[in-house]
């Protein structure tokens, strides 16, 4: 009788995200019913230590996803393997997978973007304005600046360490330090290019992108539709759950669904585009 081999999913986490972010709990939970494993990806920086490189991580960063992935395909040859990303780590797996093409099924049998800001230039404006600026954009930026420094002190030089530490919001930290150290010429070349929606068309894997129309952090009119996408890409834009949230009553896709129900109903999908 041939082995049975559990299915692992590999994880892209959000801004900031790590393995104490309530949904990285809420879906290793889900993978632990499921009977599946899950490889959590921490991005460079956010696992507790600085990483020794000029650079750190960004919302386009596909090469990196793909020797994540290539890497965990490596450690577990034998497992059916999908990829899930949430809000950064989402918009960067669909870019990886608008660059992959035919190639991506070489290597994951579906992927997933959970409340990804896929227009980064629309919700990088949308964030650095009202409650979102005084809430969401400080609670960023604490953590972010800190980093800063850190990498500044690693590579003396390597950006304009004073202009990053008197930013007030994603767009002027951006354009003086993520965008830099990652070569891009200015912030606004940086979320241009690394913006999944743009490339979506030429996605050739089962892909999901699910939004909630309320998300505080990405406008509605951003969100892609129909003909932005390729055949392959499946779009689920419930009226609730915000950023990540999904707090409240089931059927989570007809009302607020709380943060538990989201992992089931996506990874329920990924399950079904398993080989059989």
């Amino acid at each position: 009788m041939a082995a049975i081999h559990k299915p692992l999913l590999v994880l892209f986490h959000g801004l900031e995200g790590g393995r104490s972010s309530h949904y990285v709990q809420a879906i290793a939970k889900q993978c632990e019913l499921m009977g599946w494993r899950m490889l959590l990806a921490h991005f460079r920086g956010c696992a507790g230590e600085m990483n020794a490189a000029p650079r750190a991580y960004h919302s386009g960063d596909y090469e990196e996803i793909d020797w994540i992935l290539r890497r965990a395909c490596a450690i577990a040859p034998q497992s059916p393997t999908v990829a899930l990303g949430i809000s950064l780590g989402g918009n960067a797996l669909m870019c990886w997978a608008s660059k992959a093409e035919n190639t991506a099924s070489n290597i994951v049998s579906a992927v997933a973007s959970v409340c990804s800001p896929l227009d980064l230039v629309s919700s990088g404006l949308h964030i650095g304005k009202g409650f979102n600026k005084l809430v969401y954009t400080r609670m960023f930026l604490g953590t972010m600046k800190p980093k800063a420094v850190a990498k500044w002190a690693q590579f003396p030089g390597l950006f304009n360490l004073e202009a990053a530490l008197e930013a007030r919001t994603l767009y002027e930290f951006d354009d003086h330090f993520t965008a830099p150290i990652h070569g891009f010429n200015s912030v606004m070349d940086y979320w241009t290019k690394a913006s999944a929606k743009p490339q979506m068309h030429t996605i050739r894997i089962p892909a999901l992108a699910l939004n909630a129309l309320n998300d505080p952090f990405i406008p509605t009119d951003s969100l892609p539709k129909r003909q932005d996408v390729s055949n392959s890409v499946v779009l689920w834009q419930p009226n609730t759950g915000g950023h990540v949230g999904f707090v409240g009553v089931q059927p989570w896709w007809a009302l607020p669904g709380h943060v538990s129900t989201m992992p089931s109903a996506v990874i329920g999908w990924m399950s079904a585009q398993l080989p059989s």
